[in-house]
């Protein structure tokens, strides 16, 4: 099982050394026949993603001791631009790359390829000591998070009736991170759309202290937190509309945890691929086992069509 600290932010080395030492350097092979490879794979991006391409890295530094991969976490969006322009040769990424983006990457002339790596749903969670709540419905959700609840609903009973009169204390991702974007789209109709009266974090571990702080918090964050912090704060199911779905392996893979379930990414440099070593054999070693790695990490494996389409994707890459 992964630990907590896989989730961590910032910097993640697997093996130390100085970004500016490695960006942009070409990757070499060493030992007979070139079995052996030394040199660097950068990557940033989604606090989602992150864990799962740290799990990579590790499994993969087994094989390849000798190449060292960052994974840094700056947020879906900090990570395309670095991506887009030229620091890191994978962005991983909770959302597809927005038009603004794509326009960046081709002005730069990054040219970039799709992979989706794992699956996820966005859990909702609350403190433990909530005793009111175990369903809640996007209807509550849009009540609670919509741009006009702004100062305006600022306790429980505000959002149902039924629920207690106990303050309403909210704790989510920033911004720059995809999960923002998602969760907004879904939730509340158009992405980006969201109060902004509660505590924002890139760090998802910092939404997680947040929320079991205080009897009357809730926030949201990837589904692996959730399974990692259940001693923690406890999830909640949620009523798209057709009843109450709890997130798990098996619900966001059948598509019946909705509106909240959606695909992960990395995003590969095609220059990176085919002129660093490194870079390709991660991404081949990372694609050829993402349901082992994504198993091991606790994510949501690919289903059999995605996987097919992954290594499509992966094969590409070789023309």
């Amino acid at each position: 099982m992964r630990t907590a600290s896989i989730a961590a932010t910032g910097w993640v080395v697997i093996a130390a050394f100085a970004l500016s030492a490695c960006a942009g350097q070409p990757n070499s092979d060493s030992g007979e026949g070139g079995s052996s490879l030394r040199g660097t794979v950068v990557t940033d991006g989604s606090s989602t993603v992150g864990p799962l391409t740290k799990a990579a890295a590790i499994e993969f530094e087994g094989v390849q001791p000798d190449v060292q991969v960052t994974v840094q976490i700056t947020g879906t969006g900090g990570g395309f631009e670095s991506f887009c322009s030229g620091q890191t040769d994978i962005s991983n990424a909770s959302r597809p790359i927005g038009d603004d983006e794509k326009a960046k990457c081709a002005d730069a002339g990054v040219d970039f390829s799709e992979i989706v790596v794992a699956n996820d749903g966005i859990s909702v969670a609350v403190n433990p000591e909530n005793d009111w709540v175990d369903c809640i419905t996007v209807e509550q959700l849009h009540k609670i998070w919509a741009p006009e609840s702004q100062g305006a609903v600022t306790n429980w009973n505000q959002v149902d009736p039924s629920f207690p009169d106990e303050p309403l204390t909210l704790f989510g991702p920033g911004t720059a991170s995809g999960t923002f974007d998602y969760f907004t789209d879904a939730i509340n109709g158009e992405e980006g759309a969201s109060r902004i009266d509660y505590a924002a974090s890139e760090d998802d571990n910092v939404t997680i202290d947040g929320v079991k702080s205080e009897a009357g918090a809730t926030g949201y964050f990837g589904l692996t937190y959730l399974e990692e912090n259940t001693e923690l704060v406890r999830g909640l199911e949620v009523d798209g509309g057709d009843g109450c779905v709890f997130p798990s392996v098996e619900t966001v893979q059948d598509g019946t945890y909705t509106p909240l379930s959606r695909p992960l990414f990395i995003y590969v440099s095609n220059a990176s691929y085919a002129e660093k070593d490194a870079v390709k054999a991660f991404v081949d070693y990372y694609v050829d086992n993402t349901i082992s790695i994504a198993e091991s990490a606790l994510f949501v494996p690919l289903t059999d069509e995605q996987t097919r389409t992954a290594q499509d994707e992966l094969a590409s890459l070789e023309d």
